[in-house]
């Protein structure tokens, strides 16, 4: 797989770390640098090891789907995809914030717990064990794409922190569909070029 696209699925799973990120950015009133380095450490690891976890899974079945694994990678990066575009339509967005608004009205994320950080960096990364899984069925440097993955988290949640701590949360949900439609981008074109040899 070439490194663009490496840079392009690194840019799709970290759009969840940074719609996140720009969330908690809004609610940090002091430390801020110190807080969205916590975030951006616990999230870059998490997105770098969950593709390592689901590789390593995806490579020991690999014997038995060899034959499809273009359609198990095309399926797993546009589900992810697609699940990701769905999370970001304004009616979701609606429902959701209906249920959680009072809640976080008297909610002061000044202090970030490393429970709770643990818990947001687990749940922005499950999507990444799915498309760990899928490059199980590609021609992948996995040390290289984990890396990159990483780092794009990493930098993309300090960008979160401090843009949410500036700006608001007003661009997170169009980060989370621009990923998502990045990650169904490139596994139509791992099928597509599967299909074409």
């Amino acid at each position: 797989m070439p490194l663009f696209q490496i840079v392009l699925i690194a840019l799709g799973v970290s759009a969840d770390a940074f719609a996140v990120a720009l969330a908690r950015g809004t609610k940090i009133r002091d430390g801020l640098s110190r807080r969205a380095l916590v975030l951006a450490v616990a999230f870059g690891v998490f997105q770098a090891g969950m593709p390592l976890i689901g590789w390593l899974l995806g490579n020991s079945l690999l014997g038995f789907i060899t034959t499809i694994d273009h359609w198990i990678a095309f399926g797993l990066l546009a589900g992810v995809g697609v699940h990701m575009v769905i999370e970001s339509l304004p009616e979701r967005r609606a429902a959701r914030g209906a249920v959680t608004s009072a809640d976080d009205e008297d909610d002061d994320e000044s202090d970030i717990h490393l429970g709770s950080v643990l818990l947001l960096a687990f749940a922005t990364s499950i999507d990444a064990l799915a498309v760990g899984f899928g490059f199980a069925a590609t021609d992948i440097n996995i040390w290289l794409a984990i890396a990159v993955i990483g780092l794009t988290t990493f930098l993309f949640t300090l960008i979160g922190v401090w843009f949410g701590h500036r700006s608001g949360q007003r661009f997170g949900k169009p980060a989370t569909a621009i990923g998502g439609l990045i990650l169904i981008g490139i596994g139509t074109s791992i099928l597509v070029e599967h299909l074409a040899a």
